[in-house]
């Protein structure tokens, strides 16, 4: 049998990208479905996707409150009766063909397993957090290698510890099982964090090069003083969620002003 695949779409401010994004996935024959988070859209926007939804059989939308983007995936994921859930950031346009290699990584990969495309810019070059070490507290604060997209792309399939949530495969029992994204994080860090508890699980988070996707990335009309404060609530939800004992969280404590710190001058 045909695993069939359910494309989730969250949307907020998107700006235009969202057609090129929504078109791409219609056209795909491994698509199966689309189900469209409109997390809050522009009068001329959700007209749009009315539209859309209306010419296009395996699509529908949901309109909810902007409860954030996890909880947005995860109410589009309750909506799909497929194998597998592509979760696929409404800027991100796939290459036709890229969730054959997604479906061929997984199979037989211990659940709950993650699978990541290569993801790049309008240059061609691979996105910084396509693929990831497992973050830490060092790494966040720049004391050692997070990203490797500065590593040569290898010629296969490899295991990672985090891919990036713009552009994912998984099972849809894995998702369940896994409890979806954790709806404690508003904006980023749940793909991280969906990562790190798929691997606390015994499960596999894969990077697949031959999957591709082009992710324009910052088109949403948010200021940018809202996510970065967002990142830095997500990023201290993150390390006491996975501090071990009172010692590793007592330092984890002293280090979360510097990481929101960090994170605004870097903006």
């Amino acid at each position: 049998m045909t695993a069939t695949v359910t494309a989730l779409v969250v949307s907020y401010h998107t700006g235009p990208r969202l057609v090129e994004c929504l078109y791409a996935l219609k056209s795909d024959p491994d698509v199966a479905a689309i189900v469209i988070t409109d997390n809050g859209n522009p009068p001329g926007t959700e007209a749009w996707l009315d539209a859309f939804v209306a010419a296009t059989p395996k699509a529908q939308i949901l309109r909810l409150p902007n409860p954030g983007f996890g909880a947005g995936v995860n109410a589009a994921a309750r909506l799909a009766a497929s194998d597998h859930l592509l979760v696929i950031n409404p800027d991100c346009v796939i290459k036709r063909g890229a969730l054959r290699p997604l479906i061929a990584a997984l199979d037989g990969a211990p659940s709950p397993a993650i699978a990541g495309g290569h993801i790049f810019d309008l240059q061609g070059r691979e996105e910084r957090g396509a693929r990831r070490e497992t973050l830490t507290l060092a790494r966040a604060l720049g004391l050692s290698r997070w990203t490797l997209e500065h590593e040569s792309r290898p010629p296969e399939p490899v295991r990672v510890g985090a891919i990036s949530g713009a552009f994912f495969l998984i099972r849809t029992k894995d998702f369940q099982s896994l409890g979806g994204f954790d709806e404690g994080y508003f904006i980023h860090v749940e793909d991280v964090d969906l990562c790190r508890r798929a691997l606390e699980a015994g499960g596999a988070v894969l990077y697949v090069p031959g999957a591709g996707a082009l992710h324009y990335g910052s088109t949403s009309d948010v200021p940018s003083a809202f996510v970065t404060g967002h990142k830095a609530k997500s990023l201290a939800r993150y390390f006491r969620k996975f501090a071990h004992g009172p010692f590793e969280r007592l330092i984890v404590e002293a280090a979360v002003p510097f990481i929101g710190l960090a994170l605004k001058l870097r903006a």
